[in-house]
């Protein structure tokens, strides 16, 4: 239900809000003509609501589902501390099923079940389980400005960039991964423009990039996904700038769908491309791309607008939500751990310690 914290101003930092014993997610289906929380109270609705896209990118789901760790566990002591391990095994079941892309999803519910095998049955496991959700939504933050010094440093001279989807505080913690990079950019007076894909289906770029960067009062342009080659011919971008749901172990890189064909177009028109995510994002146990799971949504995404059909009757629709580039359309993968020029499998695993 729509509800709103106490003394929080609806903001692109402060889209994961825990209060009280309730977490407030910043509706993201409704930006930017609207800016309401939804309360959730249980682990199944935090579940609805990750895959009903109120809150998305990878980060963000990873600190969200272990805020809903939390909540299980709040549900299954309400009889009795005695085996809430067991009576909350349904509830992170289904989170895990939300979504099957971002990793970083499945790295928090492996974080906070690490937390949860070393915490006695009988005794009431809120406060121990609270307090490292909150660890992992502050370490995203803090990871993310790291991220965004990291790469701003790669940023040689003042240019224009083009970024697609949302890559910035909407999508994790706070600050963002993509977008950290470009504010931190802009402070440094590197970043003269950002062009932002629109991003179909969900036009993450035309409703939630834009009202990010305008709101930090960065200038930024709409592209069509369809004008981006057309952009890059023209010159004067230096950098295509984007996030990343799942990497794995060869540096191939999962993002949003048309992420691939603005790599490839970058690439012909010599413009680089850098990837910014945390190393939970990496998968280690993905040996390339091609093992990574490819999410695919209703066609009615496609088929739909506003809840209005706009393609003829009859038509299909195919709606994977991602893409993999290869590592080699990648000139920079950038973490907070540190930044891999031209990633491969043993600069990755360097990075990785393993």
């Amino acid at each position: 239900m729509e509800a709103q914290p106490s003394q929080i101003t609806p903001t692109p930092d402060h889209a994961i809000v825990w209060q009280g014993e309730s977490l407030y997610l910043l509706d993201q289906r409704h930006l930017p003509a609207k800016a309401a929380y939804l309360r959730l109270d249980s682990a199944r609705e935090v579940a609805d609501a990750i895959r009903q896209m109120v809150v998305r990118g990878a980060p963000a789901i990873g600190i969200t589902a272990a805020y809903a760790v939390v909540l299980a566990a709040a549900d299954a002591c309400r009889p009795s501390p005695a085996d809430w391990k067991l009576r909350m095994a349904e509830a992170l079941e289904l989170l895990r099923l939300s979504r099957p892309t971002a990793v970083n999803l499945f790295w928090a519910m492996q974080r906070m079940g690490d937390l949860i095998s070393r915490l006695p049955d009988g005794e009431h496991p809120l406060a121990a389980l609270l307090e490292e959700a909150q660890r992992i939504h502050q370490e995203d933050i803090d990871a993310n400005r790291t991220m965004g010094a990291l790469g701003a440093e790669l940023i040689e001279s003042p240019t224009r960039v083009i970024t697609h989807c949302n890559a910035g505080a909407l999508a994790t913690g706070g600050f963002g991964t993509a977008l950290g990079v470009i504010r931190a950019a802009y402070a440094r007076g590197l970043i003269e423009q950002v062009y932002a894909d629109e991003t179909r289906p969900w036009m993450q770029g035309a409703r939630l990039t834009a009202w990010e960067l305008l709101q930090d009062q960065i200038p930024v342009t709409l592209l069509a996904e369809g004008a981006a080659a057309s952009l890059l011919r023209r010159g004067g971008i230096g950098w295509v700038i984007v996030g990343s749901d799942r990497i794995a172990a060869n540096g191939d890189v999962a993002n949003k769908i048309g992420t691939y064909s603005l790599a490839v177009a970058a690439r012909h028109h010599g413009v680089k491309v850098m990837v910014v995510a945390p190393t939970s994002t990496i998968d280690m146990s993905m040996a390339s791309g091609e093992e990574i799971p490819i999410e695919v949504r209703d066609g009615d995404e496609l088929l739909c607008c506003g809840g209005r059909r706009i393609a003829a009757d009859g038509a299909a629709a195919w709606n994977p939500v991602f893409d993999v580039t290869p590592a080699g359309l990648v000139d920079a993968i950038v973490t907070e751990k540190g930044v891999v020029l031209s990633p491969d499998e043993k600069k990755m695993r360097k990075l990785m310690g393993s």
